[in-house]
C-alpha cells in the first residue's frame, strides 16, 4: 500500500471570526506533486503553515507521514521543508554563502556545507552567479536559490507556496523543471498555486479549495471531465452578429452558448461525449447556413481555467493576478 505522506479530517483553523480551514479533508499520497488551487483566501497559505507546524490547528486532525503535527510537531518538522511566497534567504550575502551559512545551521561541518553548496548551485544553473549577492539575482533566480535552501537536506516532503508567482515564463518554466527533479529523487511536493497551467503542468492530482474546504480533487483530466464532455470555443468575423450567433449556436448544440470577454467570441460547454463532434459539426453547418462568418471554431476538452469557474465562481482573471 502506497504510503500516504499528508492526511488531514475535518482540519479548523479560525483567525477571531474567520474560519481560514473549515474542515479541510486531503489525502496526500508519497512520491507525487499534489496542487492546492483555489482562489485569493480560500485557505491554501493557512493549510501549508497547519501542517509545516507554524500554525496550531483548532479543531481536526492532520498528519504527516503518520504523525500528529500537534502531537509529534518535531517529528514532522525532521521530514518537511517550505519554500513560502517571498525568498527567505538573506540578500547581503551571496548565492554561495547562504547555502553554506544554512549548511552549517542544519548540521554539516564546513567541507561538507560547502561541498553540497557547489552541488546545489551547479544543479540549478546558478555556478555563474555562485559569488553574486542575492539582492542582485533576478526573480527567477532568487526562486531558484530559495528552493535549493529548501533541500540542502533532502526533505521527504517539500511545501511549496505559490512558487512561482511573479515570474516571466522562461522563469517559471525552470522552476517547474527543478520540481520535477526533486520529485523525481523521491520527495513528495505540496504545491499551492493560482496559476492553473502551473497545476496542470505538474500536479498528478489536484484539489479545489474554497472557504477553507476541498470543494472537488482529482487528476486534472477527472476535473476537467466533471464540468463536461467538451467545450465550444467560435469566433465571428462580425462582432453585430454575435447574438444572432449565440441563438444558432444554442438551437444547435442543444446547450446555451456564452459570450466572452472578447467581443466576437462565444464558448458553449457539452455534457455528453458520445456525439459531440457530431454536434460541434451541425452547430457549425447551421451558422454558415445563416450567412454567419466563422474566424475560428474549435471543440475541445474543458481547461482548468473552466474547472476553477464551475467549481470557485471566481473571475479567472482575479485567480491568476
Amino acid at each position: 500500500m502506497t504510503e500516504q505522506a499528508i492526511e488531514t479530517s475535518g482540519l479548523v483553523k479560525r483567525f477571531g471570526d474567520t474560519r481560514a480551514l473549515d474542515g479541510l479533508d486531503l489525502t496526500v499520497p508519497a512520491g507525487t506533486v499534489y496542487g492546492l488551487l483555489g482562489p485569493n483566501g480560500a485557505g491554501k497559505t493557512t493549510a501549508v503553515r497547519v501542517l509545516a507546524t507554524l500554525l496550531r490547528p483548532d479543531g481536526g486532525e492532520a498528519r504527516v507521514f503518520g504523525r500528529d503535527v500537534r502531537a509529534e510537531a518535531d517529528a514532522v518538522r525532521s521530514r518537511v521543508s517550505l519554500t513560502g511566497q517571498y525568498a527567505s534567504v538573506d540578500e547581503d550575502l551571496t548565492g554561495a554563502e547562504n547555502l553554506i551559512l544554512l549548511g552549517r545551521l542544519t548540521g554539516h561541518r564546513r567541507p561538507a556545507a560547502r561541498d553540497r553548496a557547489a552541488q546545489l548551485l551547479a544543479a540549478f544553473g546558478l555556478e555563474e552567479a555562485a559569488d553574486r549577492q542575492v539582492k542582485n539575482y533576478s526573480g527567477g533566480m532568487r526562486r531558484r536559490i530559495d528552493i535549493a535552501a529548501s533541500i540542502l537536506n533532502t526533505p521527504d516532503l517539500l511545501f511549496l507556496d505559490e512558487p512561482t508567482t511573479g515570474l516571466d515564463p522562461r522563469s517559471r518554466s525552470q522552476v517547474w523543471d527543478i520540481v520535477r527533479i526533486v520529485v523525481a529523487h523521491g520527495t513528495t511536493v505540496l504545491l499551492t498555486t493560482q496559476y492553473l497551467d502551473e497545476a496542470d503542468q505538474l500536479a498528478a492530482r489536484i484539489a479545489v479549495v474554497d472557504h477553507g474546504r476541498v470543494v472537488a480533487q482529482g487528476s486534472p483530466d477527472h476535473l476537467k471531465s466533471s464540468v463536461g464532455a467538451g467545450t465550444v470555443h467560435l469566433r465571428l468575423r462580425d462582432a453585430a452578429r454575435r447574438a444572432e450567433a449565440a441563438a444558432v449556436l444554442s438551437e444547435a448544440l442543444g446547450v446555451p452558448a456564452e459570450p466572452d470577454a472578447d467581443p466576437v467570441a462565444l464558448t458553449a460547454r457539452l455534457t455528453a461525449a458520445a456525439d459531440a463532434p457530431a454536434r460541434a459539426s451541425r452547430a457549425l453547418a447551421s451558422l454558415a447556413a445563416a450567412g454567419i462568418e466563422v474566424g475560428d471554431f474549435s471543440l475541445g476538452q474543458p481547461s482548468l481555467d473552466e474547472v476553477f469557474l464551475a467549481l470557485t465562481d471566481q473571475p479567472v482573471k482575479e485567480a491568476a493576478a
